[in-house]
């Protein structure tokens, strides 16, 4: 089993590793590997004394994941947060894991942060390596939004008193 904690690291599968650099790892999901024994910052070291990049390229993403243990919940967690890194990124860092326990299950909340390892210091920019929460800005309302919606915060009091009606007949209807 997989001892999974902050600055933990996943290498892709078939990833072109530093002459002289090894690693020992084990299969994780989905074409992850899990680098036993090394965390970030010491990998880092190792690529960088070879002459190597070790690049970030931005904030990383937080998924979650749920199980019987933390460390299978931990396991669903990064499973579907691998899913969502760009074939251009060949590592992650797990940089944050929390936990909270409820009665049958446990729910954790991991961020996974991308790098990629490379020879060159030159990174092709592609439009599909910006991380899915960098590519996708929340939408804000224009500045004129009172004069587009008028009637917007009329309808609050309007419906709160629907769902205290709503509420009323259905204790009749019983």
């Amino acid at each position: 089993m997989y001892a999974i904690a902050e600055t933990s690291m996943f290498i892709r599968a078939r990833i072109e590793l530093p002459a002289g650099l090894k690693l020992a790892t084990q299969d994780f999901r989905e074409g992850w590997n899990f680098v036993v024994n090394k965390d970030a910052r010491l990998l880092e070291k190792k690529i960088l004394k070879r002459g190597w990049n070790y690049i970030r390229f931005a904030d990383g993403w937080l998924c979650s994941g749920v199980g019987e243990t933390p460390q299978s919940a931990v396991g669903n967690a990064l499973n579907l947060a691998l899913r969502q890194v760009s074939p251009h990124f060949n590592a992650v860092e797990v940089d944050h894991v929390e936990w909270t326990q409820y009665p049958w299950f446990f729910l954790v909340r991991v961020m996974v942060n991308p790098y990629r390892i490379q020879k060159g210091a030159i990174v092709p920019v592609l439009d599909d390596a910006i991380p899915l929460e960098t590519a996708l800005r929340p939408r804000r309302l224009p500045l004129d939004a009172a004069a587009l919606f008028p009637n917007f915060s009329s309808a609050m009091p309007m419906l709160k008193e629907m769902l205290v009606l709503s509420r009323s007949s259905q204790t009749r209807v019983q």
